[in-house]
């Protein structure tokens, strides 16, 4: 609303000083429009520390160091063409301190043709300070929300969001704006969305703590519809009268990975007693039944009886090797380690391997590199191959393909960290991918416990995985699967480096060192589901000097792409839940940005995933990279463009 033209009125000298005169206690004082103070009242001689006497005559500016808002000659402007103007302004005391003022002039007319200015003048320094004293609190507050890694939600009492905290933004995958002022319960999956409003409902009528408390576990759901295990925290307040809800979120994700990881391995450690001790004592029996059975066949004639004794001693002979697999699994088999080179040793077993398999299977070896030397019982590793073969062959009934490559592979700090079963050092990989019919998640996970088979009654006795696991950790070595259902699986045998090794300088914890490596000031997105490995990339990526956006799904990734264009590498993992894999991410994203560099990632072995040749310039970094690779191979992407 523009302010009304104020007309200056005229004013007497007499009826200046009586308006001073009965508003003498008042901030009040009159100078005129050069400044020059003619009345002074008691209060401004409180405020301000001038006695009257020593401030009329005085240009009141230049007494008081006024400092304006905007310049003098404005304000004077202001005062003449409108005949008022008000703000705040700042004061000096006599005693050299500031005051806040929050002033009110007024022009008048003088009979001798001149003006006078009234001012009202309030102290306002105490509100200021407070002021400041609230701002500064909620930059401070605002500083710990936007760093503290719980993201924190705000709802009134009919579940809206009021204020949603940038680690909020970051978990649930959307913008402040996009959910403050709309129900929380959009938040939530169902059944827990239509019910949520009820529990708000329920604790206000009844103060049953059915939502409000603390450390609950409960289902968030992300903007692109994934789930997830969140932890709650929620407390409540009153503001104005009105009640409002404060919620802290902290993603479990990847506490429910580990917490699953170590219920696995400790409860393959259980089994694995138990089935060694179990075998253990079933071969001492089997010895004493095959050694009497022998005895018994020396002493029987040709005939019927010896052929029934035939049988049995054949089916003690497949309990041996039953038990054998048992004992593998149970880390309890006696194994004759040597020295040995894988790269010469899974080339000569070939031959056995593609016999083993049927013709329409093609049979690739790649061996990468020297320095494969380790120490490893030769017969037990070519038993794990051909079973994993085995099993290869099983998933491709209709032909395929079976690719083995070896490669010396450093696991690092980092690496580590993703996989709490792994330990860092030099190893020698031996990584077998095929092209079958994958495994389900929930196959995947039971893959290795003995006698688990997803085989028909008959094919399989469920214990191939099982010795292969046995034996890669009695050896000191990893094993890990990779398995998607209709895109294959890869097994992954790592086994600890010996010899060559010992004479080549070690690679170095690239957790620690990354500052040496080649980096940037770009900006790279980073794709990948699982939190474990996508926070180390992210933090890799960051001490190289990149700027790094992150994203746990394609279509989180595709929003942040067309968000930012200055995002100039896509980095994607290839297998990943939402619906999108990381090559379809690749070709959306060159629909509207043709120009962005993409390397692809994946646990499996070859790139054959990557739809090759449909993400033209994309370049393919295997699990595990150490973080010199990581750093090779986005600079030559970049330095490319």
């Amino acid at each position: 609303m523009p302010h009304r033209l104020v007309s200056p009125r005229t004013a007497s000298y007499q009826e200046l000083d009586a308006m001073v005169h009965v508003l003498d206690g008042a901030d009040i004082l009159i100078h005129r429009f050069d400044g020059t103070v003619t009345h002074w009242s008691i209060g401004c001689e409180n405020m301000y520390g001038w006695a009257r006497e020593e401030a009329v005559g005085e240009k009141v500016h230049e007494l008081l160091a006024t400092t304006f808002p905007e310049p003098a000659d404005n304000i004077r402007d202001q005062l003449k063409s409108r005949g008022f103007w008000q703000g705040e302004i700042i004061h000096r005391h006599k005693g050299g301190h500031d005051i806040h003022v929050a002033s009110r002039c007024v022009l008048v007319n003088l009979p001798d043709g001149d003006f006078a200015v009234i001012q009202t003048n309030s102290d306002v320094s105490a509100l200021r300070r407070a002021q400041d004293a609230v701002k500064s609190r909620e930059a401070h507050l605002s500083s710990i929300l936007d760093t503290v890694p719980d993201a924190m939600v705000v709802i009134d009492r009919r579940g809206i969001v009021l204020s949603f905290s940038k680690a909020a933004e970051k978990l649930f995958g959307l913008s402040s704006d996009e959910i403050c002022g709309r129900n929380v319960s959009n938040l939530m999956p169902n059944p827990y969305r239509d019910a949520h409003d009820g529990y708000i409902d329920h604790y206000i009528e009844t103060g049953e703590k059915r939502i409000i408390g603390y450390g609950r576990v409960v289902t968030g759901q992300r903007a692109d519809g994934s789930q997830f295990p969140m932890e709650l925290h929620v407390g409540e307040t009153t503001v104005n009268g009105e009640q409002i809800f404060t919620g802290f979120v902290r993603d479990l994700t990847s506490r429910f990975k580990i917490e699953e990881d170590l219920r696995q391995a400790q409860k393959m450690e259980a089994i694995g007693q138990l089935t060694g001790g179990i075998a253990h004592d079933f071969n001492n029996l089997l010895t004493v039944i095959s050694g009497n059975l022998e005895m018994i066949e020396d002493k029987l004639p040709p005939g019927t009886l010896r052929e029934i004794l035939n049988e049995a001693q054949s089916a003690a002979q497949d309990g041996a090797i039953l038990t054998g697999q048992l004992l593998a699994f149970g880390r309890r088999q006696p194994l004759n380690p040597k020295h040995a080179d894988l790269g010469q040793l899974v080339s000569g077993f070939s031959d056995l391997l593609r016999r083993t398999l049927s013709e329409d299977i093609k049979l690739s070896t790649v061996i990468e590199g020297a320095g494969l030397d380790v120490l490893v019982d030769s017969s037990q590793l070519q038993n794990a191959i051909l079973n994993i073969a085995l099993n290869a062959r099983d998933a491709m009934p209709k032909g395929g393909s079976l690719t083995t490559t070896i490669s010396r592979v450093h696991l690092d700090a980092d690496y580590a960290k993703m996989y709490p079963e792994v330990r860092s050092g030099n190893f020698v990989l031996i990584a077998m991918t095929d092209t079958g019919s994958g495994m389900s998640e929930e196959v995947r996970k039971r893959a290795i416990e003995p006698f688990f088979t997803t085989k028909e009654v008959g094919s399989g006795t469920g214990l191939g995985l099982s010795m292969v696991y046995g034996f890669v950790k009695q050896s000191g070595g990893h094993l890990q699967l990779y398995s998607e259902v209709e895109r294959g699986t890869t097994v992954r045998i790592y086994l600890p480096a010996v010899n060559g090794a010992r004479h080549q300088q070690a690679v170095p914890d690239q957790g620690s060192g990354e500052n040496r490596l080649p980096g940037g000031d770009e900006t790279v997105l980073v794709v990948e589901d699982d939190a474990r490995v996508r926070r180390v990339a992210v933090a890799r990526l960051a001490s190289m000097g990149y700027t790094v956006l992150e994203a746990e799904s394609g279509h989180r990734a595709l929003d942040l792409l067309r968000d930012n264009s200055e995002i100039a590498l896509l980095f994607t993992d290839i297998v990943m839940p939402g619906g999108m894999t990381g090559d379809e991410l690749a070709r959306e994203a060159r629909l509207f940005r043709p120009e962005i560099a993409v390397l692809f990632t994946s646990g499996y072995s070859e790139p054959g995933l990557a739809a090759k040749g449909i993400v033209p310039g994309a370049q393919w970094l295997r699990k595990p990279y150490t973080a010199k690779d990581l750093a090779l191979k986005i600079r030559e992407l970049l330095d490319a463009q």
